[in-house]
């Protein structure tokens, strides 16, 4: 008989690695982003619109 306990532990083990993957790639993107300088300042914005 499968051991049922045991898969789904691996499941939600892998399910955890996959979510912390994703979000330190999205936060890793986000500190890109607003470290860049070609970000347009609060004015500029204003302006263009």
């Amino acid at each position: 008989m499968p051991d049922y306990k045991e898969m789904y532990l691996e499941m939600v083990r892998g399910t955890e690695k996959a979510i912390n993957i994703l979000i330190d790639v999205q936060q890793k993107c986000e500190e890109m982003y607003i470290s860049s300088p070609d970000i347009p300042d609060e004015e500029q914005r204003e302006n263009q619109a």
